[in-house]
């Protein structure tokens, strides 16, 4: 990289004879006691960052093949005999990976199931499997590998089942998964169980395990906006995510067996041997029912409160694999009950007309606003973050992510190929609309294709891509810039416009663009390359590499370097006269740049905060920037609390704490 600015003439030329250095005490300053060790300083102003000059897209796959969900789903049933196939129902079409793991006795929605000739379509009768795994009605293993591994998985995860483990698997197998899902709210938990009038009768593990089939009585998701004005329409969104969602006419076509039914060696939850079913032949785990609605509900409830996204649909997940650990289920079932749930829930969302879903939003805030004693969504964004791992078992972000990103693909390898690029399927992009809502649908469709997981994963490579969606990384913003993105945030609006972090680690080619009032950063261990343009608001790095390996160009607004390192600026830095670089210090260099290339200082203000326990010292002299090349100056200078006088030098600016 060039590390020395060469610009073209066209450029504006601004020469300084003398370097312009100033002092500074706590928000005033003065050009009297500044020194410089550069004479002639003359340099140009460069151009921003060009980037690549496109943004990147996320089209649907071509609708003609590949036939979208979100418009189909009303084919999701059984027992009618025009959806009775693969072809003709949307529901088993998603999941179709299963084909190359297993194949069923029948290619029909037949277990179970009869139904009439429907003009062309000739009458289902049905199958003749048994439902227990190797008799003559069975279907065959595809890849034995995978299916061996699949039960396996089971035998040990039930066998080294923990009692607490057990407790929560019995828990969420009994209770309402509604009702169950709620606990991912934290904080909030309570107030929104009293808001929506959610109940249950499953409040512990029934003392008699050989006899009592405790089944929940309360009423799941609570009440709706028929009797409940205050948070029923939240309710009744949360209750149309189950429209056309079904797992039936899945497991009725795949016909893959339970895995206690697999192995003997499954160690089912004792005080669950009561409920397992004693009609195997209608009694498929292909699909994961719990675990499809589990993950509608907590996607409706995340889509409700952004503000606990990434923990509602950990929980979400975490009930998946309670699934496993009850017994009751294989990884396999989970993965694809996840994958369908995935689907419902943006089908029956889009479904929704956007007044009825920002009703419902700003239903749910109201209540749950009123309910904490915040006035404001930032101050709510606090509230609903309040709780420590004592307190909130999804407090820990870093525990959330790990565990999400392992039950996503629940060790196995990829057998498939894993070069394949992403595709975003159809309206995928409401499932983000709440959490990024300063990005338009385009952008958000671009924020799920570079979060996706990576193809080859049984049963996860859908024609359409709902298998690969990673929505806790995408949660957390792009994970690539393969084209330009400008990203313009109105403060006014709150909530997330007001202030967001990006916390992948953002590869790509591609130029950050930042405008508008509101604040964003970036947390990443960041590699982009195109380029970065704050115009306006805030833009701030709470890391050190979160600038990527490009140019830097400050036009406006305030830069904030917040890193708890030494920020690193592999390309040029440039400031103009209408920006702000703000510096929090943590220590002397915990903040400051490291700028690799060129610092440009074309007026500008630095402002030096010190926002931890470190606070410098009289005589202190701390290196703010440093640079291969320094060129000009800051017209102002603000250090919080202290006097200071700079020192501009070949190759940076230093400060020396006066008082």
């Amino acid at each position: 990289m060039q590390h020395h600015p060469v610009f073209p003439r066209s450029l504006i030329l601004l020469a300084v004879l003398t370097s312009l250095g100033l002092g500074a005490c706590g928000g005033s300053s003065s050009n009297d006691d500044s020194t410089s060790a550069v004479v002639s300083d003359s340099y140009v102003i460069p151009a921003a960052p060009a980037g690549l000059g496109y943004a990147e897209t996320a089209a649907v796959q071509d609708e003609t093949t590949v036939l979208p969900f979100v418009d189909y789903a009303y084919t999701n049933q059984r027992g009618d005999a025009r959806y009775a196939t693969l072809a003709t129902n949307a529901g088993v079409r998603l999941l179709a990976g299963v084909l190359d793991l297993w194949t069923p006795s029948t290619l029909i929605v037949d277990a179970g199931v009869t139904a009439a000739a429907n003009g062309s379509f000739p009458a289902v009768v049905a199958s003749t499997w048994s439902g227990i795994p190797g008799d003559a009605t069975d279907g065959k293993k595809v890849n034995a590998t995978v299916l061996d591994a699949n039960i396996q998985y089971v035998v040990t995860a039930t066998t080294a089942r923990t009692a607490e483990q057990a407790t929560a698997a019995y828990l969420d197998d009994r209770r309402g998964k509604g009702y169950s899902v709620t606990d991912g709210m934290g904080p909030l938990t309570t107030a929104w169980r009293t808001a929506a009038q959610q109940t249950t009768s499953i409040t512990s593990v029934p003392a008699d395990a050989t006899t009592v089939l405790y089944s929940d009585s309360g009423n799941n998701i609570g009440v709706g906006s028929s009797t409940n004005t205050t948070f029923g329409a939240a309710v009744d969104l949360i209750s149309s995510i189950g429209n056309n969602a079904s797992t039936e006419p899945a497991k009725r076509f795949y016909k893959y067996a339970r895995p206690w039914r697999w192995s003997s060696s499954v160690v089912v939850v004792p005080e669950l041997v009561p409920a397992k079913s004693t009609t195997p032949a209608t009694d498929g785990g292909t699909p994961s029912g719990h675990t499809a609605e589990a993950t509608r509900d907590a996607i409706a409830m995340a889509y409700l409160v952004p503000e606990r996204f990434q923990e509602m649909i950990a929980r979400g997940a975490e009930l998946g694999e309670n699934r496993i650990l009850a017994g009751m289920h294989s990884p396999i079932d989970v993965i694809t009950g996840r994958i369908q749930g995935l689907a419902a829930a943006a089908a029956n969302l889009t479904a929704a007309s956007s007044t009825t879903r920002k009703t419902a939003v700003d239903q749910a805030h109201t209540a749950l606003m009123a309910a904490s004693s915040t006035s404001d969504l930032q101050a709510f964004n606090a509230y609903a973050h309040s709780g420590t791992t004592a307190t909130d078992r999804f407090a820990d972000y870093a525990t959330n992510k790990t565990n999400y990103l392992r039950r996503l693909t629940y060790g196995f390898a990829q057998i498939a190929d894993k070069t394949k690029s992403a595709v975003v399927p159809k309206e995928a992009e409401v499932l983000l609309e709440t959490r990024l809502p300063y990005l338009d649908a385009t952008q958000r469709r671009v924020v799920l294709k570079t979060t996706a997981l990576a193809s080859g994963y049984p049963v996860m490579d859908d024609a359409e891509g709902w298998g690969r969606l990673n929505l806790f990384a995408a949660a957390d913003g792009y994970g690539a810039f393969n084209g330009d993105v400008s990203v313009t945030m109105d403060a006014s609006l709150g909530g997330f416009n007001a202030s967001d972090t990006w916390r992948n680690d953002i590869s790509g080619s591609g130029k950050l663009s930042k405008l508008g009032t509101g604040t964003l950063r970036l947390a990443g261990s960041n590699s982009y390359s195109g380029g970065t343009q704050l115009a306006a608001g805030t833009l701030a790095a709470d890391s050190v590499n979160a600038f990527g390996t490009g140019d830097v160009y400050v036009s406006g607004g305030t830069l904030l370097s917040n890193a708890a390192g030494t920020l690193a600026i592999t390309g040029n830095f440039t400031q103009l006269s209408s920006s702000t670089l703000q510096v929090a210090l943590r220590s002397n260099s915990q903040g400051t740049l490291a700028i690799s290339g060129s610092a440009i200082l074309a007026g500008g203000a630095l402002h030096v905060s010190f926002p931890g326990s470190y606070k410098p010292v009289v005589g202190d002299v701390i290196t703010v920037v440093s640079a291969a090349r320094r060129y000009g100056s800051f017209t102002s200078i603000t250090v919080d609390g202290f006097k200071a006088t700079p020192t501009y030098t070949a190759t940076g600016v230093q400060l020396r704490i006066t008082g």
